[in-house]
């Protein structure tokens, strides 16, 4: 399986025309980040989760050429609004392609991308098909998919179990059953906005404390925000298994 960070950062406290703050300032390419996402390729098959805002530029960049499904964790416009783009798998792979996520999400899909499921549809437009899924595994592809329940403040995200591989973004309570779906889990990454308490994101503590209780051999941190500080500044006071993920990443498992 490999694993690539299309993206680490988040919308959350970024102005949007500038930010003079030291990360935005930082020459390092580790401090640049687009919108939380993952490429997932395994068992031959090709997977994003979420399509934030930057999915385009993400694609180009890791030059993702074919698209078997895109996975929601949840509804929120920075996980889904870059879905239009999707349109160029549609051309390629000439193909619908498929979406999963909790009934909400693509109830929300349908509102917030009404055209695309118009009865008389615009040339061009995106193709999906639409697939809901609950608390329990499902496969995509003959890919055994397990979803985690987490909470966002109040709202329920999922984030995934593949083979060894758990990805959690958007969280700040993961019920004691869920804990039980990461174990054995060999990588673990966790959402980590700031150092500052948050109303629905993990800070810095609280998920090295998860991760010391879920005794992973390695975990990654994402969904990060500048408040959070410098990548090689981070990254030097964390546990020799804890890293900061960065744009580009790969993980090979």
């Amino acid at each position: 399986m490999r694993i690539t960070f299309l993206g680490t950062g988040t919308s959350q406290g970024i102005p949007v025309i500038a930010c003079d703050c030291v990360v935005c300032r930082s020459n390092d390419q580790h401090d640049k980040r687009l919108r939380t996402s993952v490429w997932i390729q395994v068992h031959g098959k090709s997977f994003v989760i979420d399509t934030g805002p930057d999915f385009r530029q993400q694609m180009l960049r890791a030059q993702v050429k074919d698209l078997d499904a895109a996975i929601f964790t949840h509804q929120h416009k920075d996980h889904t609004a870059g879905l239009d783009d999707i349109r160029a798998f549609n051309h390629r792979q000439q193909m619908d392609i498929p979406l999963y996520g909790r009934q909400e999400v693509l109830n929300q899909i349908k509102t917030e991308f009404a055209y695309a499921f118009a009865e008389k549809r615009y040339p061009g437009v995106p193709h999906f098909s639409l697939h809901a899924i609950n608390n329990e595994p499902f496969e995509i592809e003959g890919v055994k998919i397990i979803p985690i329940e987490v909470m966002h403040h109040k709202l329920p995200v999922y984030g995934y179990r593949i083979g060894d591989f758990t990805y959690i973004t958007d969280a700040n309570y993961i019920s004691e059953q869920e804990q039980e779906k990461i174990k054995g889990s060999q990588v673990l990454v966790l959402d980590t906005l700031q150092k500052e308490p948050h109303l629905s994101h993990f800070t810095l503590s609280q998920a090295l404390d998860l991760i010391d209780k879920l005794n992973v051999p390695q975990a990654y941190l994402t969904h990060i925000s500048h408040k959070l500080g410098l990548h090689a500044s981070v990254e030097s006071e964390l546990p020799p298994h804890v890293h900061l993920a960065y744009d580009g990443l790969v993980l090979d498992l």
